[in-house]
């Protein structure tokens, strides 16, 4: 096997441009090339993520039906019992999950959910699953009490580029967004951090976004990429559909740029075919929620997930292994 590339903090817009707009079949070799430096190129990971707290958010995203501020009418709920939280995740342990992903609507969580949040990931850990949690931006001892709980990963997307994420959103910055990353992983916890395409942005701006995301001191853990789901009642419901080979290129920049992450195929599984799912693999993706909700969005259930795998001959990460080569 080829040596490794380094894997480097440093990219250049310009750099990343070549590397994006080069003939689709040059990038997809590069793209499969530096994934076989680093992972079986036939195994996927498998993650199951669970709303425990939907709808009433008081951020704007204008993707998003749980934002109170958009037309769309998804009612409120309350954060969810543990005990219900910790009976799914041994049910989507039995079902290959590896990892638990629990997401709640909220800019940041209360004083009062921390208890219930922390036992939680307490719960889902003594299973042998690994943690993830989204929750909105974190103060700093949050951080370390989640920590201590045994929290392993931390979800939060910067969504979109630096330059388009104002038409995107308005309640909070950019600068936010990066600023809990840097707080999760200071703290020890493993970066989750991707994006949505499709939400009318220009080609630069997916660039910029992995741009983002690559040029960070660590690389996130994980790179979820997002195809948007247009929702009814939301300011993007109109929006025009991106070129799926738009979608593959970025999903090759992610591998290219960020060679030791999971690259995560997201949201908008459900209206993918199973040949547009198997270039996204070939382009490096190697990571995909299971189950039939995504938060409040559809997904391919997981009987259609295992027949796509077959064909392809592909396989599930086993529990605590990542994939990777070294």
């Amino acid at each position: 096997m080829l040596d490794a590339a380094p894997i480097r903090s440093d990219w250049t817009r310009e750099e990343a441009e070549e590397i994006y707009n080069q003939p689709f079949m040059d990038l997809l070799f590069q793209a499969q090339s530096v994934h076989r430096q680093h992972y079986d190129p036939n195994q996927v990971q498998k993650s199951k993520l669970l709303s425990i707290k939907t709808g009433g958010c008081a951020e704007d995203c204008a993707y998003c039906s749980q934002s109170a501020r958009n037309g769309a009418k998804l009612s409120a709920s309350k954060l969810i019992e543990v005990e219900r939280v910790i009976a799914e995740a041994r049910k989507a342990k039995e079902g290959g999950a590896t990892r638990y992903c629990m997401g709640a609507a909220w800019r940041s969580p209360k004083e009062r959910d921390m208890p219930a949040l922390e036992a939680m990931v307490e719960g889902v850990k003594a299973l042998g699953m690994e943690t993830c949690m989204t929750l909105g931006m974190l103060e700093e001892d949050q951080v370390f009490r989640l920590r201590d709980a045994g929290l392993d990963y931390y979800n939060h997307n910067i969504d979109t580029s630096e330059r388009y994420y104002k038409e995107i959103i308005t309640t909070r910055t950019f600068a936010d967004r990066i600023d809990t990353l840097n707080k999760v992983r200071e703290a020890g916890i493993k970066v989750c951090s991707g994006g949505i395409v499709g939400m009318g942005e220009q080609q630069l701006d997916r660039i910029d976004m992995m741009l983002a995301l690559a040029t960070l001191d660590v690389h996130p853990d994980s790179v979820p990429v997002n195809m948007l789901i247009p929702i009814a009642d939301t300011p993007l419901a109109d929006v025009a559909k991106l070129d799926p080979i738009e979608f593959v290129r970025t999903v090759a920049l992610a591998r290219i740029l960020m060679p030791k992450s999971h690259v995560r195929l997201s949201a908008g599984r459900t209206d993918m075919s199973d040949e547009l799912q198997a270039m996204c693999f070939f382009a490096g993706a190697n990571s995909i929620f299971v189950g039939d909700t995504l938060l409040t969005a559809d997904n391919p259930e997981e009987d259609k997930d295992q027949v796509l795998f077959d064909k392809l001959g592909i396989t599930a990460m086993a529990v605590g292994c990542d994939g990777s080569h070294g």
